[in-house]
């Protein structure tokens, strides 16, 4: 039975977990009413612009949380340090230590990666700059610092594939231990 929701807001998290578990093209309407619990009038009051506005509307609020939980603290943080730190802990609490996959990363991965190609670059591209600029406030050069944000983060990209890959979430939680030893044994 379809259910109502106030707002169009409501419906973005439900659409990121069917994106996030179907990918852009296995996310069929019957899949999204089944996910929202939204008859089709309602899905496209909210989305008149159909699966693709759906998809933009969930990357926006994605990129909304890692501006506001990742990019911004490394980058404004008084202390470059803590920032890292809250960066690892944020990081694993939104990708539930390894049991959710990355929304960007699947669309970076499947057939909808060129529709979506300037949206998925500026997610990691701010992400690896955000870190590097941390990076080098805490004394490691330029190019140094943008090495290692670009490992991290596709260490972090990559832990997230094999954890969901092989059902092993702590490959995930263990990984990210790793990366964040590396960077703050300076």
């Amino acid at each position: 039975m379809a259910r109502i929701i106030a707002e169009r807001e409501d419906v973005i998290p439900l659409l990121g977990e069917i994106f996030r578990t179907y990918g852009f093209e296995g996310a069929s309407l019957a899949r999204i009413s089944e996910g929202t619990k939204l008859g089709k009038g309602s899905i496209y009051h909210f989305f008149p612009g159909g699966k693709e506005e759906m998809a933009e509307a969930v990357l926006v609020q994605v990129d909304e949380w890692f501006k506001q939980h990742v990019f911004e603290p490394l980058i404004e943080r008084a202390d470059a340090v803590e920032g890292i730190k809250a960066m690892f802990d944020d990081v694993g609490r939104y990708f539930l230590s390894g049991r959710r996959v990355c929304l960007v990363g699947v669309f970076a991965l499947g057939s909808e990666r060129d529709r979506f190609a300037d949206r998925v670059r500026d997610y990691f591209a701010a992400w690896i700059d955000a870190l590097a600029a941390a990076l080098e406030r805490t004394g490691r050069k330029p190019q140094e610092a943008k090495a290692l944000s670009r490992e991290v983060v596709g260490g972090i990209q990559g832990a997230l594939v094999l954890a969901r890959a092989l059902d092993q979430t702590e490959i995930f939680t263990d990984t990210l231990s790793r990366l964040r030893d590396r960077l703050l044994s300076v």
